[in-house]
C-alpha cells in the first residue's frame, strides 16, 4: 500500500533546500505512452514520486518545489499539489509541539492524495 511506503524523515533543523529533479522515468498514461498532454502535471507527479521513492517528502523545499512543479497544471494536480504544501507547512509550524505528529501525518495523507490524482490523471508516480 503506498501509505506504507511514504516514509516520513519528520521535521528536522532548517537545511538548505534540496535540489529536487525530476524522476528518470518519464509520466506515462496507462497505456505506458509518456504524457505530453499534462508536461506541468507530469512533472510533478515524477517529483512526488522521487520524493515517495526516496522518503524525503518532509525535507525541507520537496513539497514546495512539487506545488510549484504542478503550480500550472491541471486543475486536481495543483490543487492536490497545493493540499500538500499546506500541509507541509502546517507541519513546520507544529515542530515542537503536541500537535507535531498529527501534523506529519497529515503530509503523509496529503502525499498520498497526490498519488491517487495523479494515477485517476493517468500520470504514471508509483514504481
Amino acid at each position: 500500500m503506498l501509505t506504507a511506503t511514504l516514509l516520513i524523515a519528520g521535521c528536522s533543523d532548517p537545511a538548505p533546500a534540496p535540489v529536487v529533479a525530476p524522476s528518470e522515468t518519464v509520466a506515462s498514461s496507462p497505456d505506458g505512452v509518456p504524457s505530453d498532454e499534462d508536461p506541468t502535471g507530469a512533472t510533478a507527479c515524477s517529483l512526488l514520486k522521487a520524493a515517495v521513492n526516496d522518503a524525503t517528502l518532509m525535507e525541507p523545499g520537496v513539497a514546495d518545489a512539487i506545488a510549484q512543479a504542478g503550480s500550472e497544471a491541471d486543475a486536481p494536480i495543483a490543487d492536490a499539489g497545493q493540499r500538500l504544501a499546506t500541509a507541509y507547512a502546517a507541519a513546520v509550524t507544529a515542530r515542537g509541539k503536541d500537535t507535531e505528529p498529527d501534523a506529519v501525518a497529515a503530509v503523509s495523507a496529503a502525499g498520498a492524495d497526490m498519488t491517487s490524482v495523479c494515477t485517476e490523471s493517468g500520470l504514471d508516480t508509483v514504481g
